[in-house]
Formats: structure tokens, sequence, C-alpha cells
């Protein structure tokens, strides 16, 4: 994953919709293929290693193939014409998001709230039940690599992405852009990593600083991309894979804290 990441960073920084969703599928596939080349020479010890795997592990890998595949849909797919069009395509799009969920929804409440009573059934190989909504894909599948409800957990995951990339083209067709005059004097250069940025501004805006709390999670990010002189991107996408994380959700602010109480503490020793 960490390896896939790196390349789908930055493949991204190119910064062309339809070239970087192209090259992110090729990229994602070729990872997913190494994982299923590995994965099919490996003994688990239990069935809860397997259903680890098949409800945590590999979905992080295929949505990743499923978001990008749809956002070079949505991207070639767009309608020639004005703003009016592009929106009602977008919202279209968004529908579809919102039918699948209607048609799934009793998963979408079983993985969301954590259950696990079903998990021996929709995570282990050889174990699927027709009565509990299945995919017709399924029954093609490799069931050495598939289980039969992995694939929808993924689909969750990459609509959850598509959702904000959808909304975020929406947002960009009704912003208008706001001028920030900071001379260069002023100007301070943000030299640390996009993510960490992004983790900052989602805990200020959590704690409510700005304004009294009244200012939108947009208006701040764009305020910070105008500030230091960056492009965030999708940010929204970003804090899902934040919380994604199985380790240190909050790994800059934690960086942060230990190295100002390092500062204090030196501060004392002078």
């Amino acid at each position: 994953m960490e390896e896939l990441l790196v390349q789908l960073t930055e493949i991204e920084s190119e910064k062309i919709s339809i070239k970087v969703a192209e090259d992110s599928i090729k990229a994602s596939i070729v990872v997913l293929e190494k994982l299923k080349t590995h994965f099919v020479k490996f003994k688990f010890q239990n069935t809860d290693e397997e259903i680890q795997f098949f409800k945590d592990i590999k979905p992080q890998f295929v949505s990743k193939l499923i978001y990008y595949n749809e956002v070079y849909n949505i991207e070639t797919n767009k309608p020639f014409g004005g703003q009016k069009y592009l929106r009602k395509y977008y919202h279209a799009e968004l529908a579809k998001l919102k039918t699948y969920f209607n048609d799934n929804i009793e998963f979408y409440k079983y993985f969301r709230t954590g259950n696990i009573y079903l998990d021996d059934k929709y995570f282990l190989r050889g174990r699927y039940d027709i009565k509990l909504t299945l995919d017709s894909f399924y029954f093609q599948a490799d069931n050495r690599f598939n289980t039969s409800h992995d694939f929808k957990v993924a689909k969750i995951m990459a609509n959850d992405l598509i959702q904000v990339y959808l909304e975020t083209e929406i947002a960009k067709l009704d912003s208008k852009p706001v001028p920030y005059n900071i001379s260069d004097r002023q100007v301070q250069k943000w030299t640390g990593s996009k993510v960490a940025l992004i983790e900052l501004i989602y805990a200020l805006h959590a704690e409510g600083v700005f304004n009294n709390g009244t200012t939108d999670l947009k208006e701040t990010a764009k305020f910070f991309e105008e500030t230091f002189d960056i492009d965030l991107g999708q940010f929204h996408r970003t804090f899902f894979e934040m919380r994604a994380r199985k380790s240190e959700k909050t790994k800059f602010l934690n960086s942060l804290r230990d190295t100002l109480v390092k500062r204090m503490d030196e501060a004392d020793e002078i």
C-alpha cells in the first residue's frame, strides 16, 4: 500500500485529470496483481486472519482501482457546454452513488457499524449465501482471491472518495476566487508535506479557532492554499485516507506536540 500511495502521489502531481486517472489505474492494477501473486502462495493461520485480509486489507487496494476508473469514466464522458450542463452532469453522478447506497443499505449499516456476526459468510472464501445480495460478477471471479462481499466493501470506500471528487468539482463551478493581497515580504512557503498541512487544517477547523467556528472548511483550506502558495487538491479524500490509518491517525499533530515539548524542556535547561 505504501508503494502504491507513493506512485499515486507522484502521478497526481501532473494535474491533468484524465491522464492522472489513466496512469493511476495502471499503477493500481500492477500493485494489485503483485498482491494477488503473493496471496495465492500464502497460508492463513486461522479464519480470523482470512477475514481481516478480505474485510480490511484487500478493499484498500481495490477501492483505489474502482475510484480512479470511475474518475476516468466521469472525465471522459463530461458533456460539452457551460456550467449549467456540467453541474447537472455531476449531480446525476452523485445520484448514482445514492442509488447504490439505497440498493445496499443493509450492508452499509453492517459495515459502518463495525458488525462482525456475518463476517464468516461475507469474508471467507466459498462461504457465500445467495440470499445476502450477491453481485453477479462474483460467480465468474477467481474464488481463490475473492469472497462474496470484499468487493462491496471496496465499492463503499471508493464511493466515499467519488462523492468528495464530485462535490469538489461542483464547488469549483460555484466558487469565486478571493484575492489575498500578501506582499513578497510576508510570504511563507510551506515546505512540509501536503498531508501534514491538511491534518493541521482539519484540526484547527474542528477546534473552531477561525471566526468563532463559523468559517467553512473549504474557505479555510482556500486561505491556507493562497497563503502558502500550495495546491491541496482533493483534501477531503486525503482526510478519508488519514481516517483509515491503522495507527497514529494524527501523525503530524503528535509530532508537533513532541517537538514543542522538547523545545520547552530544552528552554528549561537553559
